[in-house]
């Protein structure tokens, strides 16, 4: 297994020596936010998703994630990092201008719940398509419970510049095709990810204890952790349990043999996946007494139901299954999906990390990225699990291949195997943003006090707070961040019609007749 070093690449060399450096520029940018909305009595709300916000279904902005509650903002891609980040800035406020004294829940990690019960499913209204989506969550109930289904966080969309491309074809002297030459690279960059994506965790991991109710559906597994006070759970150097086994996993797809070496490889064994019958699926039924209770019974539902912390993705047309996008029209961009929501910033992500994270990912781009075996995945793994609940415990070492390497000294190998890249995304500007956000991150790999991980612990204990009232004061300080101003009257008129044309879209759409809802399951998974 190759690894990390701080020498410069061969791809990147060559870019280098052909002055074609500044290809590596202007690569496009989108992120997707969740948050609980939370009731004044601290809370899940129970109220439904606000028809101020548009339709859930159709919103191209504003939609809902697992719950009801769990609103999700999108946006845009953009080239300039500050443009996703404003346009970010901009339906939150929008948002809270339609919150009706609701908040936005700041953690990852879910507070005010009560059980599976309390979380409400959300609902996408009468129509086949929409149907199919609250199907899906509640087969996702079934299968692993309501609660873990309530955790938030940010995926971080990346696409590689377009300009790059041809470039990289010419210099490579690449005898396949252009679109396989963009397919096998950006498999090469998701496995480099999957072997140093701990980082991400390490340095932005915003999840290190829990509330107490959130075992309330699964209490056999608070034993795993320590208690910090009545109501809380926590390990002493973990950095994102949302990235753990309680959280933002499932075992129950441990053995599943995804194939990240190639474009083909992957579409196949993820749809073998979604084709293959699952017996401890099968006790719950598919539709029983006329109501379904979860798409079908197989080891995945559909694609969504995999949990990785990085995919390959095609923008999918309506009704389109996600491996056919793929399969006809290869990956377009990625989708990080390991950052936890950032409690100390109102937005819950902030411009240096969106730096540091596109570097890191074009740095996965550029080095070497051999194919990798099941030996290899069990220990990316168990780095990761080793990260998210230890990752600052003194000394922790991680596997690299047949070797154990300090994660300090580990993770100082890959942030000067980003200077590079970081120095040419600087372009011309003097204040060297992407080398600062670098900077930024050294400080942390040298003092792991820095991180947000240790800041949570430290405040909750100076403030003698659980999590859970720490969570919901910082939560009620992005409330106030939000209601301290209100959203300038053109974007309130374009979030506005927004809101307005996404709840008429799906009146049409439920206008139409709707075929039987077996027949139309029945097509979509007939798809090839």
């Amino acid at each position: 297994m190759t690894y990390f070093t701080n020498k410069l690449s061969t791809r990147l060399d060559q870019l280098l020596a052909n002055d074609n450096q500044h290809l590596l520029c202007g690569g496009l940018k989108g992120i997707e936010k969740e948050s609980l909305r939370i009731g004044q009595d601290g809370f899940i709300a129970q109220t439904p998703h606000p028809t101020a916000l548009g339709s859930a279904l159709t919103h191209p902005t504003i939609t809902t994630d697992y719950s009801e509650a769990l609103i999700e903002l999108i946006t845009p891609p953009f080239a300039d990092i500050k443009d996703s980040l404003a346009y970010l800035r901009n339906v939150h406020q929008f948002v809270y201008d339609h919150l009706d004294h609701e908040i936005l829940l700041g953690a990852s990690m879910p507070c005010g719940i009560n059980g599976d019960e309390s979380i409400p499913i959300a609902e996408y209204g009468t129509s086949n398509i929409g149907h199919m989506k609250h199907v899906y969550r509640h087969g996702l109930w079934h299968r692993y419970g309501r609660t873990m289904q309530a955790i938030a966080g940010i995926h971080f969309n990346y696409s590689v510049p377009e300009a790059l491309w041809p470039a990289l074809h010419q210099q490579e002297k690449s005898l396949g095709s252009l679109e396989q030459l963009k397919a096998d690279s950006y498999f090469g960059l998701i496995r480099n990810f999957q072997r140093l994506g701990w980082l991400i965790l390490y340095l932005f991991g915003a999840s290190p204890a829990i509330c107490k109710n959130f075992f309330k559906s699964r209490p056999e597994l608070m034993a795993h952790f320590e208690e910090f006070d009545g109501g809380t759970l926590y390990h002493p150097y973990a950095t994102s349990l949302r990235m753990s086994d309680i959280g933002y996993k499932s075992k129950n797809q441990a053995n599943l043999k995804i194939d990240y070496n190639s474009l083909t490889g992957y579409v196949d064994s993820l749809s073998q996946a979604i084709e293959t019958p699952y017996p401890d699926y099968e006790q719950f039924g598919i539709a029983v007494n006329g109501e379904y209770r979860q798409l079908n019974s197989n080891i995945l539902q559909i694609e969504n139901e995999f949990y990785s912390t990085i995919r390959p993705k095609q923008i999918i047309h309506s009704g389109e299954k996600p491996t056919l996008a793929l399969k006809k029209r290869g990956v377009r961009y990625v989708e990080m999906r390991s950052l936890d929501l950032d409690l100390f910033d109102p937005l819950g992500i902030d411009e240096a990390k969106a730096r540091f994270i596109e570097a890191l990912l074009l740095t996965c781009l550029l080095k070497d990225s051999p194919p990798v075996s099941d030996a290899d995945h069990q220990i990316n793994n168990a780095n990761q699990l080793a990260v998210a609940n230890f990752g600052r415990k003194p000394g922790l070492q991680l596997d690299q291949g047949d070797q154990k390497i300090l994660l300090q000294d580990w993770a100082t190998e890959i942030l000067e195997s980003m200077q590079p890249v970081c120095a040419i995304l600087d372009k011309e500007d003097t204040d060297k943003p992407y080398s600062a956000a670098l900077a930024q991150q050294q400080l942390l790999v040298q003092n792991p006090d820095l991180t947000a991980s240790a800041r949570i612990l430290e405040s909750m204990a100076e403030t003698h707070q659980p999590f859970s009232r720490f969570a919901l004061n910082k939560s009620a300080e992005h409330a106030r961040y939000f209601s301290g101003s209100k959203l300038d009257e053109i974007h309130t008129q374009e979030f506005t019609a927004l809101a307005k044309t996404s709840l008429a879209q799906q009146q049409a759409i439920e206008s139409q007749e709707q075929i039987p809802f077996d027949k139309f399951l029945e097509q979509y998974f007939s798809q090839k």
